[in-house]
């Protein structure tokens, strides 16, 4: 396994340099923090009533029987909705410029079930340093039957993976709080990015540990203990909810990089990249449904993808505005910048890239 890549430093054509200038002035002109406003901030309280309403309702018994599956279902959007929304700023530090506001938010992902250490790791070390490229992004690793980059290991059932993928996407989330973190923490242990990244093995495996316990207590014991309902609707209710928040957040992510126009890379021996970071990141990402106000407002800017893997450390009610610029420089320095009009196309242009990866032994070259 390749364990590094390194990015040419020096850009000739100074675009990087020329597109901060311009997203400098813009928030220096219109007099605007780069990290969160009102705006986000209420955001903030929608997601969090979306996922905490419906639970109070369910303790209280405010819908009881099958009814009560449809408050597990709105729980599973409230869910998906603080990790897209809420927690991912947070956790790249762009939601406050008061590192204790970030900090206290990041838990927001402890708080839902998963583990915001491993998140900082996978998604913010690893997947923004080193997108679609194949055994250091992880985004895009083999999954048992899912290929998701041309240079994955071939296995004949994928050439049906565009038929079951998002049947299998509805239970992302549910490996991610029962597996997927105890498997991650292990292996960056194992591999020193736990240490590299500031954290101590042992402790990383109490706050884990701690937390699952804290989950399952308040979202499964607690409505055991006091809802009407009997055990095994609750069980089912949360089973729903893990795989409407799973498939949700598994379709947002895919539709950034897993589509039409974004390239994939394997490193070279030397570990040499072409592109600068910068980039690389306009090779490797893709916008979709940018002028939908709501697919906007849920997804927590993460229709802006462009945008948001050049400015991470940029609040995401910003992108908007931001990718005006980003698409215009990106053009005048005959760049790409992968853009689907909408939500419906992006997800058509994943099942077709599915589709390719899945019928195609050979690596195919974007």
């Amino acid at each position: 396994m390749q364990t590094f890549v390194k990015f040419p430093k020096k850009d000739p054509t100074q675009f990087y340099q020329t597109l901060r200038a311009r997203v400098n002035d813009y928030f220096q002109e219109n007099h605007l923090s780069q990290n969160a406003n009102s705006y986000m901030v209420i955001k903030t309280i929608s997601m969090f009533a979306m996922y905490l309403i419906p639970y109070f309702a369910l303790l209280m018994g405010w819908l009881s029987g099958w009814s009560s599956l449809l408050l597990w279902f709105v729980m599973g959007l409230g869910l998906s909705g603080i990790g897209l929304s809420v927690m991912h700023d947070a956790n790249h530090g762009a939601y406050s410029k008061k590192r204790w506001v970030n900090d206290l938010l990041s838990h927001t992902m402890d708080f839902i079930g998963a583990n915001s250490f491993n998140w900082r790791i996978q998604h913010n070390v690893m997947h923004h340093t080193y997108t679609n490229i194949y055994e250091l992004d992880e985004d895009i690793d083999d999954k048992p039957i899912l290929r998701l980059s041309p240079y994955g290991k071939y296995l004949k059932i994928h050439r049906y993976q565009h038929w079951y993928a998002l049947a299998l996407y509805t239970l992302a989330t549910l490996g991610w709080v029962l597996d997927k973190d105890f498997v991650q923490l292990n292996r960056y242990n194992k591999t020193g990015l736990t240490q590299q990244n500031g954290g101590k093995p042992a402790k990383e495996w109490m706050k884990l540990i701690l937390w699952k316990l804290f989950f399952f207590a308040y979202v499964i014991v607690l409505p055991i203990l006091v809802s009407p309902n009997p055990w095994w609707l609750i069980i089912l209710g949360f089973l729903l909810m893990l795989m409407v928040s799973g498939f949700v957040i598994t379709v947002i992510f895919q539709l950034a990089h897993v589509v039409e126009g974004p390239s994939h890379f394997k490193p070279n021996p030397t570990g040499t990249m072409e592109n600068t970071w910068a980039i690389h990141q306009l090779r490797t990402t893709a916008n979709f449904s940018r002028k939908n106000p709501l697919v906007s407002w849920y997804v927590g800017g993460l229709n802006f993808q462009v945008e948001h893997h050049l400015f991470p450390n940029i609040c995401h009610v910003h992108y908007k505005a931001l990718s005006e610029i980003v698409r215009k420089t990106a053009w005048e320095f005959n760049l790409p910048y992968h853009d689907n009009p909408t939500l419906f196309k992006a997800l058509i242009s994943h099942l077709k890239v599915l589709k390719q990866f899945g019928s195609q032994r050979e690596p195919i070259m974007a």
